[in-house]
């Protein structure tokens, strides 16, 4: 199964790039606009002499963002399973490993051993 690449114009930090991806062209767009604010950004706290320092500057923020989001994600996946755990609880003893099911299907970890 062969992908097609989509080669597409951005611009980062005042230079044009040329990202060749399978994703949609608007999307990549989407994401080199993100890292270019990212850069800016970083641009304007102070004077930076050189722009691969700013853009390591640039990445790192980037990357504590990314590593938020899956902290947060993974802290609602948990409050979430023990949602379900306390509402299977609820439910008579028949229909409690149904909701198990129906939760361990969209990616919610469940805690009872099956």
């Amino acid at each position: 199964m062969s992908t097609k690449k989509h080669a597409v114009k951005v611009m980062i930090g005042g230079e044009e790039y040329t990202v060749r991806s399978d994703l949609p062209p608007e999307y990549t767009r989407e994401v080199a606009g993100f890292v270019d604010q990212a850069l800016k950004k970083v641009l304007s706290q102070g004077p930076i002499v050189e722009t691969h320092k700013a853009a390591i500057l640039a990445a790192l923020d980037i990357t504590n963002e990314l590593f938020q989001a899956r902290k947060s994600e993974r802290e609602v996946a948990a409050r979430l399973a023990t949602l379900a755990d306390d509402l299977a609880k609820l439910l008579p003893p028949g229909k409690r490993k149904v909701l198990g099911s129906q939760s361990s299907v969209v990616g919610v970890p469940t805690t009872d051993n099956r």
